[in-house]
């Protein structure tokens, strides 16, 4: 059973009962444990529960109210195996599917990780679009995707979708920042050492090949490359709200961000104009279809599950 996760929650002592009472009320929330006096650092007792994924946003919410977050803590884990009859009833009781719930908070901290420019990201993405540079050179499908599996760019693009649904600027600011920067990056690195590889030889050619059957698509965008992009951004936001990490590789290898990269970087350095300005158009579509695309499903799955909290409320005695 994977719709339940784990709360491990630290409460001060005054606001255990009420924290208890929280999970009572709630549906969903089963298998309650408390460990009087338990928590050390910050002091407080230990409570933990089951709760069903269609019901913690209702949880954390009720927890933070009682502001357990600025004196203890709220943790929340992923159970990969539960035998439990009073878990599975809980489950059965919250409203709609696990799958179909978005933990908002969860969500906030995967975007968060996401807007954030690190040392790790800028490397994935120089060599991802590296990769993707030798793709353009050789004509090489093979290498097109393994730039598009590496690329790391999906995680900042989603932070942009859930900052634009939450209007969070700052989230938005972050994200874009990340972008702009691990891009500039990853290009100037992949022009450089295109530049140098054509000096010393190991380039061999004045121009990219004039005929690419099969990586030509990374710079000859059409409609079908933005509605590749809006297909991806779906999907890519669903595979994070629903915790689907394998569905978010079929995300990377559907766009053509990191390989459009790769290939401006190649262009610019063999002055091939034309691929150029396909490349960027390449980049453009892509972005603007998955940030389209996600905003807009983060913004139906918020409608759709209010109106099954509403449902709920409507039938409770």
């Amino acid at each position: 059973m994977r719709g339940v996760l784990h709360l491990r929650a630290i409460v001060p002592g005054d606001r255990t009962d009420a924290a208890c009472a929280v999970l009572a009320e709630c549906p969903g929330a089963t298998n309650v444990v408390v460990v009087e006096g338990a928590a050390r650092a910050p002091r407080g007792d230990l409570v933990t529960a089951d709760i069903a994924r269609e019901a913690v946003n209702e949880v954390i919410e009720r927890l933070q109210d009682l502001g357990i977050e600025r004196d203890g803590s709220i943790a929340m884990e992923k159970i990969d195996l539960s035998l439990s009859d009073v878990a599975e009833r809980a489950e059965a009781r919250s409203p709609g599917y696990g799958d179909d719930a978005v933990v908002w908070e969860e969500l906030d901290q995967q975007t968060a990780e996401g807007a954030t420019l690190t040392w790790s990201f800028i490397a994935f993405l120089v060599l991802a679009t590296q990769l993707a540079g030798i793709a353009a050179l050789i004509d090489s499908p093979v290498l097109v995707v393994g730039a598009m599996v590496l690329g790391p760019e999906f995680g900042a693009v989603a932070a942009i979708c859930y900052g634009l649904v939450r209007l969070d600027p700052r989230r938005i600011g972050a994200a874009l920042r990340t972008l702009l920067i691990g891009f500039a990056a990853a290009i100037v690195v992949t022009y450089v050492c295109a530049l140098a590889s054509r000096w010393i030889g190991v380039i061999e050619i004045a121009r990219l090949p004039a005929s690419r059957p099969m990586t030509a698509f990374i710079y000859s965008p059409d409609r079908w490359s933005f509605i590749v992009a809006l297909l991806a951004g779906a999907a890519g936001v669903l595979s994070l709200t629903a915790g689907k990490s394998s569905a978010l590789v079929g995300v990377f290898i559907s766009v053509t961000t990191v390989p459009a990269a790769g290939n401006l970087a190649v262009a610019l350095a063999l002055q091939h104009g034309s691929e150029i300005d396909g490349s960027l158009l390449q980049l453009g579509a892509n972005f603007g279809g998955m940030l389209i695309a996600g905003t807009v499903t983060l913004l139906v799955q918020r409608a759709v599950w209010s109106a099954v909290l509403r449902g709920r409320d409507g039938h409770q005695p």
